[in-house]
């Protein structure tokens, strides 16, 4: 009996700490964040998460349909991201903790504009999806130089899987030189045929220690690189 009262006694106390930490790494830390962000005025070449708190930059850009979107990104070899589900959210567990294959793993959510994004695509590195090129797109509705649409996107590279510094809650850490991924994306698809041209815009503006929604410290020249894609035949 007494060995059997210690095991509730545990069983009690380890379901309450786990209770405390989902509650804070997903409830109350999140809206916490949420309360003081939204007392800050938001750039506008910056994403968001769901509670407000300013995510990754806006550094790349694409000016095609969604077709050639799709089509550019499919020639050089990234996989579209599958949608946050709980069932992929448990396929992307796996695929961290036993080195399982995930290509098309899902990228959480980041709001700009107003809405999530459109598109999202991937390439991984190895054998998990521990590490990947991930890059975010936003139909912006606007036209491009030569009238097709505008999508705007955040390109980063994700270089493991932790705990947010602001919330405690299990999410992917980026490497903090987006610039490099901004400039991997786009040698990417060159590499592939793909563009017709490029050219820069001001994005968030030089940034030497700036932090995204999940506090890990990226670095930027500041610029946006937007690439015209080829026409579809």
């Amino acid at each position: 009996m007494r060995r059997g009262g210690r095991l509730g006694r545990f069983s009690n106390w380890f379901a309450i700490v786990c209770g405390l930490y989902l509650g804070l790494a997903y409830f109350a830390l999140p809206a916490a964040w949420e309360f003081r962000e939204r007392s800050r005025a938001a750039p506008e070449m910056v994403t968001r998460t769901r509670q407000g708190i300013a995510g990754d930059p806006i550094n790349v850009g694409l000016v095609g349909n969604r077709s050639e979107v799709v089509h550019a990104f499919a020639a050089a070899g990234w996989d579209a991201a599958d949608a946050v589900t709980l069932k992929t959210a448990i396929e992307i567990g796996e695929s961290v903790l036993f080195d399982r294959p995930y290509p098309d793993a899902p990228v959480s959510p980041l709001v700009y504009e107003g809405h999530e994004q459109d598109l999202a695509f991937e390439q991984p590195i190895g054998d998990s999806a521990d590490q990947r090129h991930h890059v975010r797109l936003w139909n912006t509705d606007r036209q491009g130089p030569d009238g097709r649409l505008l999508w705007l996107g955040a390109a980063s590279f994700d270089r493991g899987v932790g705990l947010s510094h602001d919330t405690g809650a299990i999410t992917h850490h980026i490497s903090p030189d987006i610039d490099a991924e901004r400039n991997f994306l786009m040698d990417d698809l060159a590499a592939a045929g793909m563009l017709a041209s490029s050219y820069q815009i001001p994005g968030i503006g030089p940034t030497m220690d700036g932090r995204n929604g999940e506090g890990d410290r990226y670095f930027t020249d500041g610029k946006a690189t937007i690439g015209v894609l080829r026409r579809a035949p």
